[in-house]
């Protein structure tokens, strides 16, 4: 995508994520097979790991892309295509081997979010599109988030100087198929059925609504997945949906939200997936927990899907899959989800 002066925008930040997967493979060949759209793109991470993943990433017979590294996001602007611009979060004095935890990568990947995080808040950068860390180097470098989307919840309300618990945020994934929001991301399933309370699951309406508002330039059309299986059939199966999910629908309704439901889980995504044969009931699918949101977009495709942090005073996208240990090293990873994912945060940071 290439940008005119003074029409070219802010760059825009990709996280480098842990080196010891994927990402700096996915991100080398992006630069490599798409460099108008990753034009004003530049990666955030550290120079030793990321040549690795360069070399990596090269074709039988040809060079590496070349890591130029620069002081400023701006810089990115600058750079000439097939070539990776890397502004240095982290230094490393010794490569983490591929495909294994271990804390080094683990703070490499968290340095690299931090900054791109408070960069974004200072307008700096128009946003951040992250690949793919690993949580237990994570928890091994002490970090105290399980995942992106805590950490950048923590910096956001940090730079707005409010408690966290003031900073609600969501996660969806999104295709062209189908997009779900969660009500719940990160916790065990028991935790998430507690978390299935008429104010969250409001809270989670009132972001989904805005949100979607802004990118599809109108109201988006919400079903609200139920809880137990058919939606509780009445209680028989469960109260959730009498006690917290009905009246939380029923509020949203009362705000002006377009939002319908609960619906059976068993079907509710089927309904709102869209297809060349016709469109989605829905525009997206609220759902009550991680796996029953993801499960459905992620069996659809996971080349196709983009996981977007709703409620956050910046944009990030990321890819909807992981850091794939078991490949990382070999260049056989398949950039296409990387490649979705800086299309919807240009999508977003243009909105």
């Amino acid at each position: 995508m290439s940008m005119a002066p003074g029409t070219r925008g802010l760059p825009l930040a990709i996280t480098q994520g842990d080196p010891s997967g994927i990402g700096g493979e996915i991100i080398a060949r992006l630069f490599r097979d798409a460099p108008d759209e990753m034009a004003g793109c530049f990666v955030a991470g550290e120079l030793l790991h990321l040549r690795r993943a360069s070399a990596a990433s090269a074709r039988a017979g040809e060079l590496p892309l070349p890591v130029a590294v620069i002081d400023s996001p701006a810089q990115a602007f600058d750079m000439p295509p097939h070539c990776i611009p890397l502004l240095p979060t982290s230094r490393a004095e010794a490569l983490v081997p591929w495909g294994r935890v271990d804390a080094a990568g683990g703070r490499i990947a968290a340095e690299a979010v931090t900054w791109a995080a408070d960069a974004a808040l200072r307008g700096e950068i128009a946003g951040l599109v992250t690949a793919p860390l690993h949580k237990e180097a994570l928890a091994a470098a002490g970090v105290p988030f399980p995942g992106h989307t805590e950490l950048l919840q923590a910096r956001a309300a940090a730079h707005a100087g409010c408690a966290v618990g003031d900073l609600p945020v969501r996660m969806m994934l999104a295709s062209e198929e189908l997009r779900t929001v969660l009500v719940s991301i990160h916790v065990s399933l028991r935790d998430a059925i507690g978390a299935v309370t008429h104010e969250n699951v409001l809270a989670s309406l009132r972001i989904t609504h805005a949100s979607l508002s802004r990118l599809l330039g109108r109201a988006p059309r919400i079903a609200v997945a139920g809880l137990n299986p058919h939606a509780g059939e009445g209680g028989l199966f469960g109260r959730e949906e009498l006690e917290a999910i009905a009246p939380a629908v029923a509020a949203a309704k009362a705000e002006g939200m377009d939002a319908s439901g609960p619906w059976p889980p068993d079907t509710v995504f089927m309904r709102a997936r869209a297809t060349p044969q016709r469109p989605g009931e829905f525009d997206v699918v609220l759902a009550m927990y991680h796996d029953q949101g993801l499960i459905p977009v992620k069996y659809l495709g996971v080349d196709k899907g983009v996981n977007v942090t709703l409620g956050l005073p910046l944009v990030r996208t990321s890819p909807d899959h992981g850091t794939a240990f078991d490949i990382a090293g070999s260049g056989r990873a398949d950039p296409a989800s990387l490649r979705a994912a800086v299309r919807m945060a240009r999508r977003l940071a243009a909105g």
